[in-house]
Protein backbone atom coordinates (compact mmCIF):
# COMPACT_ATOMS: atom_id res chain seq x y z
CA UNK A 1 0.00 0.00 0.00
CA UNK A 2 2.62 2.13 0.71
CA UNK A 3 4.04 1.89 -2.27
CA UNK A 4 0.73 2.90 -4.72
CA UNK A 5 0.01 5.66 -1.84
CA UNK A 6 3.41 7.06 -3.37
CA UNK A 7 2.14 6.67 -6.93
CA UNK A 8 0.15 8.78 -9.57
CA UNK A 9 -2.14 8.02 -12.01
CA UNK A 10 -2.80 10.31 -14.48
CA UNK A 11 -5.44 9.33 -17.74
CA UNK A 12 -4.18 11.97 -20.77
CA UNK A 13 -6.72 12.49 -23.12
CA UNK A 14 -6.60 14.50 -26.56
CA UNK A 15 -8.34 15.05 -29.86
CA UNK A 16 -7.63 13.20 -33.01
CA UNK A 17 -7.62 14.25 -35.96
CA UNK A 18 -11.19 13.34 -36.80
CA UNK A 19 -12.75 15.01 -33.46
CA UNK A 20 -12.60 12.06 -32.14
CA UNK A 21 -11.02 11.16 -28.18
CA UNK A 22 -7.95 9.39 -27.29
CA UNK A 23 -6.56 8.26 -24.15
CA UNK A 24 -3.74 6.07 -22.47
CA UNK A 25 -2.63 6.17 -18.86
CA UNK A 26 0.87 6.95 -17.36
CA UNK A 27 1.59 6.37 -13.58
CA UNK A 28 4.18 8.87 -11.84
CA UNK A 29 6.28 10.14 -8.71
CA UNK A 30 3.58 11.96 -5.95
CA UNK A 31 5.32 15.43 -5.70
CA UNK A 32 7.24 15.31 -2.06
CA UNK A 33 4.61 17.54 0.37
CA UNK A 34 2.77 19.50 -2.30
CA UNK A 35 -0.55 18.66 -4.04
CA UNK A 36 -0.23 18.06 -7.90
CA UNK A 37 -0.55 20.79 -10.13
CA UNK A 38 -0.49 21.16 -13.93
CA UNK A 39 3.05 22.08 -14.06
CA UNK A 40 4.05 18.97 -12.44
CA UNK A 41 2.66 16.84 -15.37
CA UNK A 42 4.96 16.16 -17.81
CA UNK A 43 4.34 15.74 -21.55
CA UNK A 44 4.14 13.21 -23.46
CA UNK A 45 3.60 11.75 -27.27
CA UNK A 46 1.98 9.37 -29.13
CA UNK A 47 1.92 8.07 -32.85
CA UNK A 48 0.01 10.22 -34.79
CA UNK A 49 0.17 8.00 -37.54
CA UNK A 50 -2.75 6.16 -36.01
CA UNK A 51 -5.04 8.48 -34.59
CA UNK A 52 -5.19 10.69 -38.64
CA UNK A 53 -2.47 13.09 -37.84
CA UNK A 54 0.49 11.67 -39.33
CA UNK A 55 2.11 9.80 -41.76
CA UNK A 56 3.78 6.47 -40.64
CA UNK A 57 7.69 8.24 -40.76
CA UNK A 58 8.23 10.68 -37.79
CA UNK A 59 5.01 10.47 -36.63
CA UNK A 60 5.20 11.30 -32.92
CA UNK A 61 2.99 14.22 -32.00
CA UNK A 62 3.32 15.95 -28.32
CA UNK A 63 0.67 16.42 -25.87
CA UNK A 64 1.17 18.88 -23.29
CA UNK A 65 -1.46 18.62 -20.61
CA UNK A 66 -4.20 22.07 -20.30
CA UNK A 67 -6.36 21.38 -17.42
CA UNK A 68 -7.08 18.51 -14.35
CA UNK A 69 -9.84 17.05 -13.26
CA UNK A 70 -10.49 14.41 -10.87
CA UNK A 71 -10.64 10.80 -11.84
CA UNK A 72 -14.03 9.62 -11.03
CA UNK A 73 -12.94 5.74 -12.17
CA UNK A 74 -10.36 5.31 -9.64
CA UNK A 75 -10.34 5.41 -5.75
CA UNK A 76 -7.51 2.51 -5.26
CA UNK A 77 -4.75 5.24 -5.95
CA UNK A 78 -4.74 9.00 -6.26
CA UNK A 79 -5.85 9.45 -10.08
CA UNK A 80 -6.85 12.24 -12.56
CA UNK A 81 -8.31 13.08 -15.99
CA UNK A 82 -5.75 15.57 -17.89
CA UNK A 83 -6.69 17.18 -21.07
CA UNK A 84 -4.04 18.13 -23.67
CA UNK A 85 -3.70 19.47 -27.16
CA UNK A 86 -1.68 18.41 -29.48
CA UNK A 87 1.93 19.78 -31.31
CA UNK A 88 4.18 19.19 -33.55
CA UNK A 89 8.04 18.37 -32.42
CA UNK A 90 9.00 22.10 -33.67
CA UNK A 91 6.92 23.07 -30.77
CA UNK A 92 3.92 24.56 -33.16
CA UNK A 93 0.33 23.88 -32.81
CA UNK A 94 -0.44 20.92 -34.69
CA UNK A 95 -3.52 21.75 -36.97
CA UNK A 96 -5.88 19.94 -35.12
CA UNK A 97 -5.17 21.97 -31.90
CA UNK A 98 -8.54 24.65 -32.51
CA UNK A 99 -7.96 25.26 -28.46
CA UNK A 100 -4.65 27.37 -28.89
CA UNK A 101 -6.68 30.42 -30.89
CA UNK A 102 -9.52 29.87 -28.73
CA UNK A 103 -7.12 30.97 -25.91
CA UNK A 104 -5.42 33.45 -28.02
CA UNK A 105 -8.68 35.18 -28.84
CA UNK A 106 -10.27 34.76 -25.20
CA UNK A 107 -7.46 36.96 -23.82
CA UNK A 108 -8.29 40.17 -26.40
CA UNK A 109 -11.65 39.81 -24.86
CA UNK A 110 -10.87 38.63 -21.69
CA UNK A 111 -12.10 42.72 -20.22
CA UNK A 112 -15.94 41.46 -21.85
CA UNK A 113 -16.45 38.86 -19.43
CA UNK A 114 -17.71 36.40 -21.63
CA UNK A 115 -19.69 33.32 -20.73
CA UNK A 116 -20.74 30.26 -22.02
CA UNK A 117 -23.41 27.05 -21.14
CA UNK A 118 -23.20 24.13 -23.86
CA UNK A 119 -26.33 22.14 -23.82
CA UNK A 120 -24.99 18.94 -25.15
CA UNK A 121 -27.34 16.51 -26.72
CA UNK A 122 -26.66 12.61 -27.66
CA UNK A 123 -28.23 9.20 -28.48
CA UNK A 124 -27.52 6.05 -27.38
CA UNK A 125 -28.13 2.90 -29.54
CA UNK A 126 -27.59 -0.84 -29.16
CA UNK A 127 -24.40 -1.84 -30.22
CA UNK A 128 -25.63 -5.75 -31.24
CA UNK A 129 -28.57 -4.59 -32.96
CA UNK A 130 -28.82 -3.03 -36.74
CA UNK A 131 -30.55 -3.10 -40.00
CA UNK A 132 -30.17 -2.83 -43.49
CA UNK A 133 -31.79 0.53 -45.39
CA UNK A 134 -33.27 -1.95 -48.13
CA UNK A 135 -30.87 -4.80 -47.69
CA UNK A 136 -28.45 -3.39 -49.82
CA UNK A 137 -24.73 -2.26 -49.10
CA UNK A 138 -22.67 -2.49 -45.71
CA UNK A 139 -22.44 1.68 -45.46
CA UNK A 140 -26.12 1.71 -45.00
CA UNK A 141 -26.09 -0.58 -42.21
CA UNK A 142 -27.86 1.13 -39.15
CA UNK A 143 -28.09 0.89 -35.51
CA UNK A 144 -31.31 0.76 -33.49
CA UNK A 145 -31.51 2.80 -30.60
CA UNK A 146 -31.23 2.01 -27.10
CA UNK A 147 -34.39 -0.05 -26.13
CA UNK A 148 -36.11 0.18 -29.37
CA UNK A 149 -38.77 -2.44 -29.98
CA UNK A 150 -37.79 -2.27 -33.66
CA UNK A 151 -36.61 0.37 -36.32
CA UNK A 152 -39.26 3.37 -36.27
CA UNK A 153 -40.85 2.04 -32.79
CA UNK A 154 -39.44 2.71 -29.52
CA UNK A 155 -42.66 1.63 -28.05
CA UNK A 156 -44.98 4.47 -27.60
CA UNK A 157 -45.16 5.26 -31.35
CA UNK A 158 -43.68 8.70 -32.43
CA UNK A 159 -42.33 11.73 -30.60
CA UNK A 160 -44.40 13.00 -27.70
CA UNK A 161 -44.25 10.66 -24.70
CA UNK A 162 -40.44 10.95 -24.46
CA UNK A 163 -39.10 14.61 -23.76
CA UNK A 164 -38.69 14.39 -20.05
CA UNK A 165 -40.10 11.39 -19.65
CA UNK A 166 -40.49 9.04 -16.52
CA UNK A 167 -41.00 5.12 -16.99
CA UNK A 168 -40.06 2.13 -18.36
CA UNK A 169 -42.14 2.44 -21.83
CA UNK A 170 -41.14 5.70 -22.47
CA UNK A 171 -37.54 6.49 -20.99
CA UNK A 172 -34.34 4.44 -21.97
CA UNK A 173 -31.23 4.83 -20.47
CA UNK A 174 -31.41 6.07 -17.38
CA UNK A 175 -28.86 4.67 -15.69
CA UNK A 176 -26.39 4.77 -17.93
CA UNK A 177 -27.37 9.01 -17.33
CA UNK A 178 -27.92 9.30 -13.27
CA UNK A 179 -23.80 7.27 -13.60
CA UNK A 180 -22.45 9.84 -16.43
CA UNK A 181 -23.68 12.34 -13.94
CA UNK A 182 -22.33 10.96 -10.66
CA UNK A 183 -19.00 10.65 -12.44
CA UNK A 184 -19.24 14.30 -13.90
CA UNK A 185 -19.84 15.47 -10.12
CA UNK A 186 -16.94 13.40 -8.98
CA UNK A 187 -14.49 15.08 -11.64
CA UNK A 188 -15.90 18.21 -10.18
CA UNK A 189 -17.01 19.66 -13.77
CA UNK A 190 -19.52 22.44 -13.81
CA UNK A 191 -22.35 19.92 -15.15
CA UNK A 192 -25.69 21.66 -14.15
CA UNK A 193 -28.61 19.53 -15.61
CA UNK A 194 -29.66 16.15 -17.18
CA UNK A 195 -33.12 15.56 -18.99
CA UNK A 196 -34.55 13.03 -21.48
CA UNK A 197 -35.48 14.67 -25.31
CA UNK A 198 -37.64 14.18 -27.39
CA UNK A 199 -36.29 11.13 -29.28
CA UNK A 200 -36.89 7.93 -27.58
CA UNK A 201 -33.11 7.13 -26.14
CA UNK A 202 -32.42 11.07 -26.64
CA UNK A 203 -30.49 12.61 -23.72
CA UNK A 204 -28.52 16.03 -22.88
CA UNK A 205 -26.89 17.58 -20.13
CA UNK A 206 -25.44 21.30 -19.42
CA UNK A 207 -22.03 22.36 -18.82
CA UNK A 208 -21.52 26.42 -17.62
CA UNK A 209 -22.03 28.89 -17.22
CA UNK A 210 -18.20 29.30 -17.28
CA UNK A 211 -15.28 30.97 -19.53
CA UNK A 212 -14.98 30.04 -22.87
CA UNK A 213 -11.78 27.72 -22.32
CA UNK A 214 -12.96 26.36 -19.15
CA UNK A 215 -16.67 25.52 -21.01
CA UNK A 216 -14.60 23.85 -23.79
CA UNK A 217 -12.34 21.60 -21.79
CA UNK A 218 -15.37 20.53 -19.59
CA UNK A 219 -17.39 19.54 -22.60
CA UNK A 220 -14.75 17.52 -24.01
CA UNK A 221 -13.82 15.77 -20.38
CA UNK A 222 -17.91 15.28 -20.03
CA UNK A 223 -17.92 13.36 -23.47
CA UNK A 224 -14.68 11.30 -22.13
CA UNK A 225 -16.72 10.25 -18.85
CA UNK A 226 -20.35 9.60 -21.33
CA UNK A 227 -18.33 7.78 -23.78
CA UNK A 228 -16.22 4.69 -21.28
CA UNK A 229 -19.52 4.83 -18.85
CA UNK A 230 -21.38 3.38 -22.34
CA UNK A 231 -18.43 0.76 -22.24
CA UNK A 232 -20.12 -1.04 -19.48
CA UNK A 233 -23.54 -0.93 -20.71
CA UNK A 234 -22.42 -2.39 -24.42
CA UNK A 235 -24.05 0.98 -26.13
CA UNK A 236 -22.37 3.30 -28.68
CA UNK A 237 -22.93 7.59 -27.39
CA UNK A 238 -23.69 9.26 -31.44
CA UNK A 239 -23.50 12.89 -31.14
CA UNK A 240 -23.59 12.82 -34.99
CA UNK A 241 -26.30 15.36 -35.70
CA UNK A 242 -28.90 13.42 -37.25
CA UNK A 243 -28.19 9.59 -36.34
CA UNK A 244 -31.51 8.13 -37.13
CA UNK A 245 -33.19 9.21 -40.09
CA UNK A 246 -37.12 9.97 -40.63
CA UNK A 247 -39.34 12.12 -38.61
CA UNK A 248 -37.03 12.48 -35.37
CA UNK A 249 -35.49 15.12 -33.87
CA UNK A 250 -31.47 15.44 -34.38
CA UNK A 251 -28.94 16.24 -31.92
CA UNK A 252 -27.49 19.64 -31.30
CA UNK A 253 -25.13 21.41 -28.96
CA UNK A 254 -26.91 24.56 -28.16
CA UNK A 255 -24.34 27.13 -26.82
CA UNK A 256 -25.81 29.79 -24.59
CA UNK A 257 -23.74 33.06 -24.57
CA UNK A 258 -23.32 36.36 -22.75
CA UNK A 259 -20.60 38.96 -22.08
CA UNK A 260 -20.82 41.46 -18.76
CA UNK A 261 -22.80 44.21 -20.79
CA UNK A 262 -25.69 41.74 -21.46
CA UNK A 263 -26.10 40.59 -18.15
CA UNK A 264 -26.41 44.54 -16.30
CA UNK A 265 -28.86 46.21 -16.43
CA UNK A 266 -30.64 46.84 -20.53
CA UNK A 267 -28.66 44.61 -21.46
CA UNK A 268 -31.24 43.30 -23.54
CA UNK A 269 -29.35 46.27 -26.33
CA UNK A 270 -26.23 44.63 -26.02
CA UNK A 271 -28.24 40.97 -26.79
CA UNK A 272 -29.75 42.72 -29.89
CA UNK A 273 -26.50 44.62 -31.02
CA UNK A 274 -25.02 40.70 -30.76
CA UNK A 275 -27.99 38.88 -32.55
CA UNK A 276 -26.88 41.31 -35.71
CA UNK A 277 -23.77 40.63 -35.55
CA UNK A 278 -23.83 36.93 -35.72
CA UNK A 279 -26.07 37.38 -38.77
CA UNK A 280 -23.74 39.23 -40.64
CA UNK A 281 -21.50 36.30 -39.83
CA UNK A 282 -23.68 33.23 -40.59
CA UNK A 283 -21.99 31.51 -42.90
CA UNK A 284 -18.90 31.81 -41.53
CA UNK A 285 -20.47 30.51 -38.27
CA UNK A 286 -21.78 27.59 -40.00
CA UNK A 287 -18.57 26.34 -41.40
CA UNK A 288 -17.05 25.75 -37.81
CA UNK A 289 -20.67 24.56 -36.43
CA UNK A 290 -20.34 20.99 -36.92
CA UNK A 291 -20.15 18.45 -39.65
CA UNK A 292 -23.68 16.97 -41.49
CA UNK A 293 -25.57 19.44 -39.76
CA UNK A 294 -27.17 20.11 -43.03
CA UNK A 295 -29.12 16.84 -42.01
CA UNK A 296 -30.27 18.40 -38.49
CA UNK A 297 -31.15 22.13 -39.86
CA UNK A 298 -33.61 21.94 -42.06
CA UNK A 299 -36.68 24.26 -40.42
CA UNK A 300 -38.53 21.15 -39.09
CA UNK A 301 -37.63 19.52 -35.50
CA UNK A 302 -37.01 22.54 -33.53
CA UNK A 303 -34.50 23.74 -35.91
CA UNK A 304 -33.65 26.85 -38.08
CA UNK A 305 -32.91 26.14 -41.99
CA UNK A 306 -29.45 26.20 -42.16
CA UNK A 307 -29.34 28.52 -45.61
CA UNK A 308 -31.32 31.64 -42.97
CA UNK A 309 -30.76 33.28 -40.44
CA UNK A 310 -33.34 34.28 -37.66
CA UNK A 311 -33.70 35.35 -34.22
CA UNK A 312 -36.84 35.77 -31.88
CA UNK A 313 -37.65 35.84 -28.47
CA UNK A 314 -38.94 32.07 -27.20
CA UNK A 315 -38.68 30.71 -30.58
CA UNK A 316 -36.99 27.55 -30.87
CA UNK A 317 -37.14 27.49 -34.62
CA UNK A 318 -35.40 30.48 -35.34
CA UNK A 319 -31.41 30.56 -34.93
CA UNK A 320 -31.11 32.54 -32.00
CA UNK A 321 -33.47 32.61 -29.04
CA UNK A 322 -33.69 35.06 -26.61
CA UNK A 323 -35.21 33.40 -23.42
CA UNK A 324 -38.66 34.56 -22.65
CA UNK A 325 -37.11 35.69 -19.05
CA UNK A 326 -34.15 37.01 -20.59
CA UNK A 327 -36.75 39.51 -22.50
CA UNK A 328 -38.60 40.22 -19.67
CA UNK A 329 -36.24 41.05 -17.43
CA UNK A 330 -33.79 42.95 -20.05
CA UNK A 331 -30.86 41.38 -19.62
CA UNK A 332 -29.20 37.73 -19.49
CA UNK A 333 -27.81 35.71 -22.19
CA UNK A 334 -29.26 34.45 -26.06
CA UNK A 335 -29.00 31.01 -27.12
CA UNK A 336 -27.62 29.92 -30.74
CA UNK A 337 -29.06 26.95 -31.49
CA UNK A 338 -27.33 26.39 -34.78
CA UNK A 339 -24.54 24.05 -33.22
CA UNK A 340 -24.61 20.71 -33.43
CA UNK A 341 -23.97 17.78 -30.89
CA UNK A 342 -20.88 17.43 -32.24
CA UNK A 343 -19.81 20.98 -32.54
CA UNK A 344 -15.89 21.14 -31.37
CA UNK A 345 -16.49 23.74 -28.58
CA UNK A 346 -13.25 25.18 -29.23
CA UNK A 347 -14.27 26.57 -32.62
CA UNK A 348 -17.62 27.32 -31.81
CA UNK A 349 -16.63 29.57 -28.44
CA UNK A 350 -13.31 31.22 -30.60
CA UNK A 351 -16.35 32.06 -33.74
CA UNK A 352 -18.81 33.44 -31.19
CA UNK A 353 -16.03 35.48 -29.28
CA UNK A 354 -14.39 36.76 -32.53
CA UNK A 355 -17.89 38.04 -33.76
CA UNK A 356 -19.44 39.53 -30.53
CA UNK A 357 -16.87 40.44 -28.37
CA UNK A 358 -14.97 42.40 -31.13
CA UNK A 359 -15.35 45.80 -32.50
CA UNK A 360 -16.20 45.12 -35.17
Amino acid sequence: MSFISSKILLEYIWIDGKDNLRSKTKIIQKPIDNPISLKDIPEWNFDGSSTFQAEGKESDIIIKPCSLYKNPFINYIESYLVMCDCWNKDNTPHISNHRVKLVDTYNNCKDKEPLFGIEQEYILFERESSFRINDSNENDLVFIPHKWLCHDEPGMGNQGPYYCSVGGGVCFGRNLVDLHLEYCLRANLSICGTNAEVMASQWEYQIGPLNPIEVSDQIWISRYILHKVSESFDVIVSFHPKPYKGNWNGSGGHTNFSTKSMRESNGIDYIYDACCKLEENHYEHMNVYGEYNEERLTGLHETSSIHDFSWGVSNRGSSIRIPLNVYNEKCGYLEDRRPSANLNPYLVCEKICSTCCYDL
